[in-house]
């Protein structure tokens, strides 16, 4: 299927696309700063520049859209029709860089937490908050933030779907 826009239209819709401050990653930072908890955001010193950062709990969390991150499985993670090979490319390294950045992160002792853009909802922000403050028997369905089991992300998957072999 053609696009229907043309290259200069295309570039300046790609170019209007942000990487910072989305609506989604507002929506988290509301509902956490009104929980009381306290944050930097995209932290240039740490890897991957984690979407929220909270130091008093050593814990990163990422806000992916669940196109660039490769949701599985989603609606919004759709491929578009023309240059497929491109894109499917783009978002499996994506997908590796992510996975890179969260061993490092967890190498340096934090928390990874993720959250898909379209699962930000009360009951998720609210699992979310939980995670965070260690309240234990909530949030029991997502990942564990434990190192032993190599995962600690929310609502993300495992490392196998990365396509990597660690």
């Amino acid at each position: 299927m053609a696009d229907r826009m043309t290259p200069q239209q295309r570039s300046r819709c790609m170019a209007a696309i942000k990487g910072k401050d989305t609506r989604p990653e507002i929506a988290v930072r509301r509902f956490l700063y009104s929980q009381g908890l306290r944050f930097r955001v995209n932290n240039r010193r740490l890897p991957g520049s984690p979407d929220i950062v909270l130091p008093r709990y050593r814990t990163v969390i990422f806000v992916d859209g669940c196109f660039w991150h490769g949701h599985e499985g989603c609606r919004h993670s759709r491929l578009p029709e023309s240059n497929r090979e491109y894109w499917l490319h783009k978002i499996t390294l994506n997908r590796a860089r992510d996975y890179r950045v969260d061993v490092e992160l967890r190498q340096m002792g934090w928390i990874v937490m993720h959250i898909w853009e379209c699962e930000i909802d009360e009951t998720s922000l609210q699992i979310l908050y939980q995670r965070i403050v260690g309240t234990p028997g909530i949030g029991e369905g997502y990942a564990s933030t434990s190192d032993n089991d190599g995962g600690s992300s929310l609502a993300a998957e495992p490392p196998e779907a990365y396509g990597l072999p660690y």
